[in-house]
């Protein structure tokens, strides 16, 4: 990655070890993540995995609501703001 960053003159910026509010939008979406998909499966191949993290990015993105979108999934409310 410190190759591909220099070589297209990307600064990489990292939060400080132990500092996880640095971030806490990624981390609140790990945890869903971690908890709502990874933990759910036992992966029997790459294709499985994929398939079983695209079915939850899928309910993530058009079902799941969001407290944060008033309740709404990320997909109705863009289609309501656009």
């Amino acid at each position: 990655m410190f190759f591909w960053a220099r070589e297209r003159m990307v600064t990489l910026s990292f939060i400080q070890p132990g500092k996880p509010t640095q971030n806490a939008f990624i981390e609140s979406f790990n945890g869903k993540f971690r908890d709502g998909c990874l933990n759910q499966h036992w992966f029997l191949s790459l294709t499985d995995a994929r398939y079983e993290i695209n079915q939850w990015r899928a309910h993530y993105n058009h079902v799941r609501p969001h407290s944060s979108l008033g309740y709404m999934p990320p997909v109705a409310y863009a289609q309501r703001c656009a």
